[in-house]
């Protein structure tokens, strides 16, 4: 994923599917190379991650 793009995610509104390798995932942080995020089932793990697992599958309205 883009650096860009994670940051509008992580700013947005609305509540935008993110997944890592295939594991739903909410963006807390970014930085220039990685995010930190942590999986939508276990919110106490979070980890640094490479932007290139990140993928964007669509919005939902809260």
């Amino acid at each position: 994923m883009d650096i860009n793009r994670a940051q509008e995610i992580m700013n947005a509104d609305v509540y935008v599917n993110v997944n890592y390798h295939g594991i739903p995932v909410f963006i807390q942080e970014v930085n220039q190379q990685a995010a930190k995020v942590f999986p939508l089932d276990s919110m106490e793990h979070v980890q640094e991650v490479d932007l290139d697992g990140l993928n964007e599958s669509g919005p939902i309205h809260l």
